[in-house]
């Protein structure tokens, strides 16, 4: 009796690369022959690379003209058709994704850009207020898809509960933590493009999806969002916000690139004291003129805050 063939894997490494320009929080792109956007990606070449880090940091380097600083792995993404297209019968693609933080925002080569990450999830940026899309396009069509529900469900919560936990609905709080949960919560109802290309029922059922966000190549957007999901996590406990920073910044500077990155509004006189108590800065004794009013104080990042204690991080509370 002859046995099936198996399907041949190939692994990929995909980085969704973050920097911060003008107080925006910026992710590296590249487009594709479909014109839509999608995460730089790489194959691992055993033979010549060690260890994937070092595979994706040298193709990074090669294609993208960047040499990046904090690097960290997020996830395997191996879903069944995530890189394939109907009648496929070639080598199944499982991917590595990345976290990857880089300062130089402008050195990137012409065949990338980057572009603000909540071009790809507006319903994320909270600074200036709740965003409009939420209660104009998203709660209505979550609601709806809810309702659908049978009792059948085989999930711990139910739709309805998922809704509510996720989007800070009746009395639940906004977790900005949660923007994987939100991203595949909108998946699962059928609400972005990348589910009616993917054949989703819940999409293939609706005669016409909500404009909600830019849609990305392949599985990327979801890829992303775990990225975004895992740096706003990491602000509470990892020094990682310096890595978006010039080695030398204000205090502004440094409170607009965590609200850039959480989504969130800081206050400005509880943020300086967090900041105080958690004695992650010094001053450098030099005050900078460049801030459009008058000068301010330049600070650098403390690094033997690294050796006092094990979770050095803003534990930052927002006005909402």
């Amino acid at each position: 009796m002859s046995e099936k063939p198996l399907t041949p894997i190939e692994i990929g490494l995909t980085a969704a690369i973050v920097a911060i320009e003008d107080h925006e929080p910026l992710v590296l792109t590249a487009r594709g022959g479909d014109g839509l956007a999608g995460l730089p990606f790489g194959p691992f070449d055993a033979p010549s690379h060690r260890t994937f880090e070092i595979g994706l940091r040298a193709w990074v380097e090669a294609q993208a003209g960047l040499r990046l600083g904090y690097v960290e792995q997020l996830y395997t993404f191996g879903d069944r058709g995530r890189h394939a297209e109907a009648g496929d019968t070639g080598a199944h693609m499982v991917s590595i994704g990345y976290l990857a933080l880089t300062r130089a925002a402008e050195g990137a080569a012409s065949a990338a850009s980057f572009e603000p990450w909540y071009r790809f999830f507006p319903w994320e940026d909270w600074r200036e207020a709740p965003p409009a899309i939420i209660a104009r396009d998203i709660i209505p069509a979550l609601t709806k898809w809810a309702e659908e529900e049978t009792p059948e469900t085989t999930r711990a919560l139910p739709r309805r509960d998922r809704v509510r936990f996720y989007f800070g609905l009746e009395g639940a709080a906004w977790d900005e933590e949660r923007v994987l949960d939100r991203y595949e919560l909108l998946y699962e109802a059928g609400l972005v493009e990348e589910a009616r290309r993917d054949g989703r029922p819940a999409a293939q059922a609706r005669t016409a999806l909500p404009a909600l966000g830019t849609s990305m190549r392949f599985d990327h957007r979801r890829i992303l969002a775990t990225g975004i999901a895992r740096l706003r996590a990491k602000l509470k406990y990892r020094p990682v916000v310096f890595e978006l920073l010039p080695a030398e910044f204000t205090l502004t500077e440094l409170q607009y690139t965590v609200e850039a990155i959480s989504g969130r509004h800081l206050h400005k006189q509880n943020f300086r004291r967090l900041v105080e108590t958690e004695a992650l800065v010094e001053p450098t004794g030099v005050m900078s003129t460049q801030t459009g009013g008058r000068p301010a104080a330049l600070y650098r990042f403390r690094r033997d805050v690294l050796q006092e204690r094990p979770a050095p991080g803003l534990r930052v509370r927002s006005r909402r």
